[in-house]
């Protein structure tokens, strides 16, 4: 559970009512967004806040799930209308996922607010949201936090690219997954993409590669990390900000250890991954990642890192 009055990290994203289609079946209005991936998997390696807006049909067992997993609601305001909602349905490999429908709803008139009992954080993570919001939440912090990580959507590169760029000059770590690299970039090849993107700021980049794991660009070093080998993925929504929760999860406590970092990121999307919603990432604790870490030591033979 979080310190009383003080969270080591903040997440600003998300909450939502999400409805998956794949070839594993259809769930209908469970819980999603952004947010709530990101803080079930940090709070596995430390005390985490939430930044975020919800409707008056946000249900109680829902923000229970959250309280009981020592998520500090202290960010999260309910006000009138309904809660953001994402149907989307997946291919196959379940590696692409097209949007049906997307309601925005409560998130139309979302002005976030950082909380007094999160000035304090030492990371802070800026979730997809419109650039414009991202800046509010970081101004909003009297003093910067150690860390500020970033992620974006293809939406947003094309949308709002200035404000981006607002962004991308104020972070210390950029996330994003190949499409949005090459986007962002305008190169197809990931290492070019990376050259480009990094001259758009002073930040490290994590590139994201789904079920081929994840490769760092940081100084002069490249580092690229295999996904955890499973024997089957069941739904793949939220495992890119699972990713990001591991990761900074891990930062937070090893704040040089990056390579560990990237490890931590990918362990924790890979439970993510293994059931639809948070199923799976609300049931875990950190020693089942810490057993799952050994096992993938040992299977792509990595020193210890």
């Amino acid at each position: 559970m979080p310190e009383k009055n003080h969270v080591d990290i903040v997440v600003a994203g998300t909450v939502a009512y999400d409805t998956i289609e794949n070839l594993h079946g259809k769930r209908e209005h469970v819980l999603g967004g952004s947010a709530t991936y990101f803080a079930f998997a940090s709070r596995l390696f430390a005390s985490v806040g939430l930044i975020a807006v919800v409707g008056e049909d946000f249900s109680p067992e829902d923000e229970t799930k959250l309280r009981n997993a020592g998520i500090d609601l202290s960010g999260l305001q309910k006000i009138p209308g309904k809660t953001f909602a994402w149907h989307g349905r997946y291919s196959d490999d379940l590696a692409e996922a097209y949007t049906i429908a997307t309601h925005l709803n409560v998130l139309e008139k979302f002005e976030p607010q950082v909380p007094d009992t999160y000035q304090n954080a030492q990371i802070l993570f800026l979730a997809n949201l419109d650039p414009r919001h991202q800046l509010t939440v970081l101004e909003s912090f009297h003093k910067r936090p150690r860390l500020v990580v970033a992620d974006t959507m293809n939406f947003w590169i094309e949308h709002a690219p200035d404000d981006l760029k607002k962004v991308l000059q104020q972070i210390d770590i950029l996330i994003i997954n190949e499409g949005e690299a090459r986007l962002l970039s305008g190169e197809h090849n990931i290492v070019r993409a990376s050259r480009n993107i990094k001259k758009m700021g002073d930040f490290v980049l994590v590139i994201k590669r789904g079920g081929y794991g994840a490769i760092l660009f940081r100084d002069d070093e490249i580092f690229a990390l295999p996904s955890y080998p499973l024997e089957e993925v069941i739904d793949t929504t939220g495992a890119g900000d699972s990713f990001a929760g591991g990761m900074l999860g891990s930062l937070s406590y090893e704040p040089t250890r990056w390579r560990k970092a990237l490890i931590m990121g990918n362990l924790v999307a890979s439970f993510t991954v293994e059931e639809f919603s948070i199923e799976k990432l609300a049931a875990i604790n950190y020693f089942n990642v810490i057993e799952r870490y050994h096992v993938y030591r040992d299977i792509v033979r990595l020193d210890d890192y």
